[in-house]
């Protein structure tokens, strides 16, 4: 560096004292001149020695500088991967105690697996050596009892051979014997046996008629057995669909995303809302619906109430379910006091007591024969009145006694006795009059009334129950009605089989082929529903359809 600072000073000074000669040689060779000359070239000589000196300090200071500063950036370089090679280190180090850390989880879970498997070996060698005693035992008893049979066995060897001697010693004897009762007798051996005969006939008919009666008896209870299997088997037959009818309610849902939270997580929405309202959630393929079932018509509208709500705001979840479920029911409550006040208003009864006015208003949930019981109750008492004052008696107690007469029928599912004794006991707590205590009580059987009142309730109650309508058609009824159908069906010539479906609004008929053609078909058909006319009672109109078909048939052999 300062070779190259006086290299540059060297020839700046050359080119100035170049320049200085060549001007003093132009101006001429004048002493004067050249004096002039050598004192500018001393100046610019001593201008260019000071400014070399000035250049060649600040080159040397510069160079410091730059050497400063390159030692700094070496170091603070060295600093860095220091710092970079100290943190890989560390993170080696952490590595390597985690490492070490699962290795000591891992023998340790190594040895208690270990420790299990030396358990578990322990108590198989323990059962397996139970069992082993066990066989060891048990062949031991089988050697026992094997000792046992054969000492048995040669026993009843000796005793058959005791009882084989006995059998011939008394063949004997009975040979004597015979010998001897002829002897004594004076009969001979046919009339002997003549004789027993007549004995064992007369012992045989005594044994007979008892037997026959036995057999009778026998009889008589199988088919008592097998007639009410037949007809528990009926029931359950026809009874799925109306039960399904009266005890399921469906619940209307927004979309079928809903079922997923009203099941809730691992099934607690639906566990907790079961539990409170004794009703089960059926949740199915039933699109955007669910099912709510149980036999006891309140808690089902009472779960209806809760769901309803639970489905219209969104939060569901067993705090939440018991809330509205509780809120429901106070609900219901307030509903069925409404309904029994609605009732006896309109009956024209009053001075009811609240508790009764309850009673009454639970009535609504429940039906007999597909007939509303709260509004059969309110005819009862309309009826009853009318009869009343034809007759000349106490209306307003007839009124009275015509509502409250299937009182007993609101918690008849929860007291045991039958709807009468129930309603009843009723009255009495609730301080009904004797009359209609009696009504109550002796409306289904009227030799037990004193008064006059179970008689008209009882008279309103058949009016009511058999008006066109207000009951279903009994089980009993429909059968017979369709096997009618049928039984009419099938006596006319040329059919093969005939079929009531549709309830008993249609009958189809299958006839054959070769007895019965086209033209023949529609004239049948016009016969049997004439006479169906003529001999049937039944709803509405029956179709009669008949059915001819035709087959051939062949075998490809």
């Amino acid at each position: 560096m300062n070779a190259l600072v006086w290299l540059l000073v060297g020839a700046v000074v050359g080119l100035v004292v170049g320049g200085a000669v060549a001007s003093a040689l132009r101006r001429g060779r004048d002493e004067e001149a050249l004096a002039a000359a050598r004192a500018d070239a001393d100046r610019i000589r001593s201008e260019a020695e000071a400014d070399a000196t000035a250049i060649r300090e600040r080159a040397e200071a510069d160079a410091e500088g730059l050497l400063e500063r390159e030692r700094e950036r070496v170091q603070g370089d060295l600093e860095r991967e220091r710092e970079r090679l100290r943190a890989d280190l560390t993170r080696e180090r952490e590595d390597a105690e985690r490492d070490l850390a699962r290795a000591r989880e891992e023998a340790q879970s190594a040895r208690e697996e270990v420790a299990r498997g030396r358990e578990d070996l322990k108590r198989e060698r323990e059962k397996l050596d139970g069992v082993e005693e066990r066989l060891t035992r048990r062949g031991e008893q089988q050697d026992a009892r094997a000792l046992r049979l054969d000492e048995q066995e040669e026993r009843l060897d000796v005793r058959e051979a005791e009882l084989r001697e006995r059998d011939d010693a008394l063949a004997n004897r009975e040979a004597d014997v015979d010998r001897q009762l002829h002897e004594i007798a004076g009969l001979s051996r046919d009339q002997a046996e003549a004789r027993v005969l007549e004995r064992i006939d007369g012992e045989l008919e005594r044994e007979k008629a008892v037997r026959v009666r036995a057999a009778v008896e026998s009889a008589d209870a199988d088919a008592k057995r097998k007639t009410q299997q037949i007809l528990a088997q009926a029931i359950q037959r026809s009874a799925s669909e109306v039960s399904a009818a009266v005890a399921v309610t469906v619940v209307p849902i927004p979309s079928d995303a809903m079922k997923g939270r009203i099941i809730g997580r691992e099934g607690r929405n639906i566990r907790a809302f079961e539990a409170l309202t004794g009703v089960d959630l059926i949740i199915d393929d039933t699109p955007e619906g669910v099912l709510l079932s149980s036999f006891n018509p309140l808690r089902r509208e009472v779960a209806k109430l809760a769901l309803q709500e639970l489905v219209e705001d969104g939060r569901i979840h067993p705090a939440r379910i018991e809330e509205v479920v509780q809120k429901a029911q106070a609900d219901m409550q307030t509903y069925i006091r409404e309904r029994g006040e609605e009732a006896a208003l309109e009956a024209n009864v009053v001075g009811i007591k609240p508790g009764l006015l309850q009673l009454l208003g639970r009535m609504h949930f429940r039906t007999s024969y597909g007939q509303n019981i709260l509004q059969h109750s309110v005819q009862v008492a309309h009826m009853a009145g009318i009869i009343a004052a034809e007759l000349g008696l106490d209306e307003a107690t007839a009124r009275r006694a015509g509502l409250l007469h299937d009182i007993g029928k609101s918690i008849d599912r929860e007291i045991e006795g039958t709807h009468t004794e129930i309603g009843a006991g009723l009255g009495r707590r609730f301080g009904e009059a004797d009359e209609v205590v009696d009504a109550i009580a002796n409306h289904h059987d009227l030799d037990r009334s004193t008064t006059l009142f179970p008689v008209l309730v009882n008279a309103a109650d058949a009016v009511s129950a058999a008006r066109p309508g207000a009951r279903r058609e009994s089980l009993e009824v429909y059968l017979k009605r369709l096997e009618g159908l049928e039984n009419i069906a099938s006596s006319f010539p040329g059919v093969e089989k005939s079929y009531a479906i549709q309830a008993g609004r249609e009958v189809r008929i299958v006839v054959e082929p070769t007895e019965v053609n086209d033209d023949r078909a529609a004239l049948l058909a016009r016969d049997i529903a004439g006479r169906i006319e003529q001999d049937m009672e039944y709803p509405g109109q029956v179709q009669v359809t008949v059915v001819r078909e035709t087959r051939a048939v062949q075998y490809a052999r």
